[in-house]
């Protein structure tokens, strides 16, 4: 036990970076990876869109593969991604430009690129969440119960601090990161769809970044059933029925919207949870501090 004490004294957010680098560095290897995967499948004369529109609709099983140890919070993720895919396709087709054949595959292609960006900021965002399971872990059974929650702010702060830079890039360089994959070979309106995909579909980055940090710390805090219900009502309860639902009424746009009600929505559970387990962990400070000396 001597040389777990450093877990009860060390700053937490040295802590946390020590614990996250590691696995950060692990989720953006398969990130990127898949984004390169994506840049030479697009830059390809002979793939362009078409490979990039199979690649998302084969993505999904990658995600099961890579997932099968986290199953079903995997499983609800790729049950999202399967509806919207099929989204996408269905309403593609009544589309007034993407119902014509020749640009019939610019929606998933797009989307599919779409999602590798967004897979590399959530890879961070689960890489810094990951890092903070041992501390937390270690600090709740020491019931060092202050320490837990400098780590959960300052979690949120640095999950906070991931969005903003994410949305920044999304929302001003959208043309920029669309032309690494071989937009210069694509038709005007590959390249207006990508823009608009970019801004919309995660305008919301930031609330899905700290969506997945309350996921996994309350996972941390022994709390796996909650964990496990917030992640099923953001991918399957909210992900699954509102990319059906909203392009009802919005056609393919309805798609783009269905990403940022969902992380709304699921934000504003997440949040009374979060502050619900922060005032708990408080009183279980004060209780401690008020049984200390007794226990002396």
């Amino acid at each position: 036990m001597q040389n777990q004490e450093f877990l009860k004294s060390e700053k937490v957010g040295k802590l946390m970076l020590g614990y996250a680098v590691p696995c950060i560095i692990s989720l953006l290897v398969g990130a990127l990876y898949n984004v390169v995967d994506q840049i030479f499948i697009a830059n390809a004369a002979y793939l362009g869109s078409y490979g990039n529109a199979a690649n998302t609709v084969v993505f999904p099983l990658t995600v099961i593969a890579l997932g099968i140890c986290s199953f079903l919070a995997q499983i609800s993720l790729v049950a999202a991604m399967a509806a919207t895919n099929n989204m996408i396709r269905k309403y593609g087709a009544t589309d007034a430009v993407f119902g014509q054949p020749e640009f019939a595959q610019i929606p998933m292609a797009v989307f599919g690129i779409v999602m590798k960006f967004f897979q590399i900021a959530i890879s961070v965002s689960i890489g810094l969440a990951a890092g903070c399971i041992p501390v937390v872990g270690y600090n709740v059974g020491a019931k060092e119960y202050k320490r837990v929650k400098t780590l959960l702010g300052e979690l949120v702060l640095c999950e906070v601090a991931l969005g903003v830079v994410s949305l920044l890039i999304v929302e001003l360089m959208p043309r920029a990161l669309i032309g690494i994959f071989g937009a210069a070979n694509e038709s005007e309106h590959y390249t207006l769809f990508a823009v608009r995909c970019f801004r919309i579909y995660l305008s919301t980055i930031v609330l899905a970044c700290v969506n997945k940090a309350a996921f996994i710390f309350l996972q941390s805090m022994g709390k796996a059933v909650l964990s496990t219900l917030l992640s099923l009502v953001r991918e399957v309860a909210l992900g699954v029925s509102l990319v059906i639902i909203l392009p009802l009424f919005f056609g393919l746009d309805g798609v783009l919207y269905s990403m940022p009600a969902a992380d709304s929505v699921t934000f504003i559970i997440s949040a009374a949870v979060l502050i619900y387990t922060y005032k708990k962990l408080d009183k279980l400070e004060r209780e401690n501090a008020v049984s200390k000396p007794t226990a002396s």
